[in-house]
């Protein structure tokens, strides 16, 4: 019997791209039976583009996939929260970078894109996990353990050891986590101690600096972090 490894070449052979629209005055709902005509039992690999699809409408989407009998086998997106929202989900999924941000990026010397770095585990005493961009850990942050990043840190879970954001200077750089209890909070050079209080039961809370000073309060909803757009079923 001869064993054929199925490399990246040979995966995106077997896959159809299912791409959503860009034009944004066409919404991809409208268009998703259209194209998924004649594409029943086929393998999908979804081009999200910039388009937010969190845990809710990913799911969504996969029935709709699978009433025409067909599989999502991976997701692109240029969207961070589509990012975190398909890994939560177990998808295979890449964050890539728009095409006209390529472009900028070769005419301003080839600096490299921003990035998400995404972990699943607890960190425990001792551990330190570090990010260049942002980085979202799904998992619990214990006392003694560290995790710091250029920009934003997203802990879904409890952050109870030292969390560092903004550690090149970003003074815009925010920590958010389910439950934020830390031994110390750092935006940028600025340092705090974490609340005493218990939390609000059922809200996220934010760190991030207002007037000078490192604030924590309850997460905006409308905040553009992607902790309060995922759902809690959507934890695997």
């Amino acid at each position: 019997m001869t064993v054929v490894a199925l490399t990246p070449e040979i995966f995106q052979a077997s896959c159809h791209r299912l791409l959503l629209p860009t034009n944004r005055h066409v919404h991809w709902k409208d268009t998703l039976e259209d194209q998924l005509n004649g594409l029943e039992g086929k393998d999908l690999e979804l081009d999200g583009g910039d388009w937010l699809l969190n845990c809710r409408v990913l799911k969504a989407f996969q029935k709709q996939l699978e009433d025409h009998g067909c599989r999502l086998l991976s997701i692109k997106s240029c969207n961070p929260l589509t990012v975190v929202s398909g890994n939560c989900l177990g998808i295979p999924t890449q964050l890539t970078t728009p095409q006209l941000a390529v472009q900028q990026s070769k005419n301003l010397d080839e600096r490299p894109a921003p990035e998400l770095l995404i972990h699943r585990t607890t960190l425990r005493s001792g551990d330190h996990l570090k990010a260049r961009r942002h980085v979202l850990l799904i998992g619990d942050v214990n006392p003694g353990a560290q995790i710091s990043a250029g920009g934003n840190v997203l802990v879904w879970g409890r952050l109870r050891g030292i969390a560092h954001a903004g550690h090149y200077g970003d003074l815009s750089a925010r920590i958010a986590a389910l439950q934020l209890r830390p031994l110390q909070l750092r935006i940028a050079d600025l340092v705090a101690r974490g609340p005493e209080e218990k939390p609000q039961p059922g809200l996220a809370e934010e760190a991030r600096i207002v007037d000078g000073v490192i604030s924590i309060e309850p997460a905006d909803p409308r905040s553009d972090l992607p902790v309060q757009e995922l759902s809690s079923d959507s934890f695997v």
